[in-house]
């Protein structure tokens, strides 16, 4: 929301007036309720089941990963930015739990997978041939601004802190870092998860439906 606007203005629309669609992507409680939902206008009134439907037909190439070993608060925000940018699946590696409301109702749409070691999660990504990249401020890791990332692979995300663990590091093809200019360390992984994802998207997607 922009500075400014009235944040007491309702997200979404009312119940459908007219006639109602026959379509069966409709969601009858929608279409007579109303659809408040965080979802695009081309989705208004479509069931979850619709919508995750259509994304499955458009869904890009690329995975996202992020290590889950203490509850890390940034989990929601990468799996909000893979829904955004339409990630084929975001992959949690550790625990198990994770913390929802950043995601922002997103993981309705997403698809999300669980890996409890990351042995386990490299040996699935070897069985889809997909390289592991990880994306981390880390001695040796080259400039993400200097490369083109591969069209089907995993971005692979450590935790806030500590960053990626050393079996994650050992696990990775490739290592990228996102250069940074001020004081800070490190930027959290929800912020590294949306650029990389971005420099993805500018490398190998066309422009968004209408």
């Amino acid at each position: 929301m922009i500075a400014g606007e009235d944040e007491s203005a309702e997200v979404g629309v009312g119940p459908w007036q007219g006639e109602w669609p026959t379509d069966s992507r409709y969601d009858p409680e929608l279409l007579a309720h109303g659809d408040r939902r965080n979802v695009v206008d081309r989705y208004r009134y479509w069931s979850r089941e619709a919508v995750v439907a259509d994304l499955d037909t458009r869904r890009h190439e690329f995975h996202v990963a992020i290590e889950n070993w203490q509850h890390d608060f940034n989990i929601g925000t990468v799996v909000r930015n893979a829904n955004a940018f339409l990630a084929a699946e975001v992959h949690i590696v550790g625990l198990r739990r994770w913390n929802r409301r950043g995601a922002m109702v997103t993981d309705r749409y997403q698809h999300v997978r669980h890996h409890p070691t990351i042995e386990d999660f490299t040996a699935w990504a070897a069985g889809q041939e997909l390289p592991v990249i990880g994306i981390d401020n880390l001695p040796g890791s080259r400039p993400m601004e200097t490369t083109t990332l591969p069209r089907r692979c995993v971005l692979l995300f450590g935790q806030e802190g500590p960053g990626l663990s050393e079996p994650a590091r050992a696990a990775c093809s490739q290592l990228f870092s996102i250069a940074q200019y001020g004081s800070t360390r490190s930027i959290n992984a929800g912020v590294a998860s949306g650029i990389a994802m971005h420099a993805w998207i500018r490398a190998h997607a066309g422009p968004p439906p209408t």
